[in-house]
């Protein structure tokens, strides 16, 4: 979730999508300006906190990185749950890994954050010659969906920067107070008239 407190907003944003497709090279061109050719699978999950200046207010980003790797699934909605805002990651040039987006995205239309933004990046944006996804069907899904869409580059940083504060723009500036989850423990004294032991 999003918190607030004198419009600096702290904000949970996890990072979804195939093996491959560039979350962790997205991540590190936003917060370090980096790229690495040859990025190593994430193990399970990596944080990150990047901190933007966004009109009114100042955004923290808690960045949640996770493995795409399908036997790392099952710890996907410890990462999401609670998150006020999600990238869902494929690669351009590799159809499946937009199938997989698209899984993701249902998904967290299911369990997530009924408030959550979300956004779908079609990474490796700089191999135009190598493109398996049309930017139009990506648009049009994106549209149906209630997301937003850019093509980025984590290679070049095109649009890396501008998805994180499009994020950022349309997060609530107003949150709810939750409600706690898990039970409320009332302190009420102990019936003690109704108790006999065997042993006093």
């Amino acid at each position: 979730m999003a918190t607030t407190g004198n419009k600096n907003i702290n904000a949970k944003l996890v990072l979804l999508g195939d093996v491959g497709a560039g979350k962790s090279s997205l991540v590190l061109r936003f917060v370090k300006g980096q790229f690495v050719e040859f990025q190593e699978s994430t193990i399970g999950a990596a944080f990150f906190s990047q901190t933007l200046a966004v009109n009114d207010a100042t955004v923290k980003f808690e960045i949640w990185d996770t493995a795409g790797q399908e036997r790392y699934h099952s710890l996907a909605p410890m990462y999401y749950r609670g998150a006020a805002a999600a990238i869902i990651v494929y690669d351009i040039t590799n159809l499946a890994s937009f199938e997989r987006a698209k899984k993701w995205v249902q998904e967290l239309q299911a369990q997530g954050n009924p408030n959550m933004v979300m956004a779908l990046a079609g990474n490796k944006a700089d191999l135009l010659d190598a493109r398996k996804v049309a930017a139009e069907e990506a648009q049009t899904y994106a549209q149906e969906n209630a997301l937003f869409f850019v093509e980025t580059s984590a290679k070049t940083a095109s649009n890396v920067n501008d998805i994180f504060y499009e994020i950022a723009k349309r997060l609530p500036r107003v949150q709810p107070a939750q409600n706690p989850a898990g039970m409320v423990l009332m302190d009420r004294p102990a019936d003690r008239t109704a108790s006999a032991s065997c042993c006093s």
